[in-house]
């Protein structure tokens, strides 16, 4: 797939961009995740007043979900090998940010991966929101394309990618990861309760 075209479009555009702009989307591709790590916190603490052991156990599979993208879309890069953007096309205009080494490869974003599967697992742990965490994963992905370190096409394979993972595995952990979490309810150990939540056995 060759995306090259897009690309200079959109790097030049963000080149010309007003300043502010710029910095926003600088700051947003290096640090946006760390939104997403903050609303695995909110809603696994959340899930620990719920009586039912499940909402834990979604709460939990969510940072699961972005730790499995994030491991597949680096076998991936290593088993493509594409070139950076940012010295292969000829051309385009210069990157926002440092243009990673070389053998730190395109093909899928990362940063995509871990979105999409994060929002997919928070989409599927509280539904409402997906209002909010879908539209930060695809700004999360179209900034890596902006500051100028990937291609549309290596945003749109991370996207689906970790989606994909995402929908495939939030199903499948929450079962067994439900029996461990009533588990450890019922163990009535200090640190497992803290971290599970006190449940039914635990309510006055």
């Amino acid at each position: 797939m060759d995306s090259s075209g897009l690309y200079r479009e959109i790097t030049g555009s963000a080149r010309s961009a007003p300043g502010w702009v710029r910095s926003a989307f600088e700051v947003w591709t290096e640090y946006g995740l760390l939104l997403f790590g903050l609303l695995f916190i909110a809603v696994w603490w959340r899930a620990r007043a719920r009586t039912d052991p499940r909402p834990v156990a979604l709460a939990l599979t969510a940072p699961l979900a972005a730790a499995l993208a994030y491991a597949a879309s680096e076998l991936l890069k290593s088993a493509v090998d594409e070139e950076r953007p940012c010295r292969a096309v000829a051309g385009a205009a210069a990157p926002l940010i440092a243009c990673p080494a070389p053998g730190d490869w395109s093909f899928p974003s990362n940063h995509s991966a871990i979105a999409g599967a994060a929002a997919v697992a928070l989409a599927l742990a509280v539904p409402r929101l997906a209002l909010a965490a879908v539209p930060l994963a695809v700004l999360m992905a179209f900034s890596r394309v902006f500051v100028g370190v990937h291609y549309p096409h290596d945003v749109l394979a991370g996207l689906l990618l970790g989606g994909a993972l995402a929908a495939l595995a939030v199903p499948a952990l929450t079962g067994p990861i439900s029996t461990i979490t009533a588990a450890m309810r019922a163990s009535g150990g200090r640190a497992a309760v803290w971290f599970t939540g006190p449940g039914p056995a635990r309510r006055p």
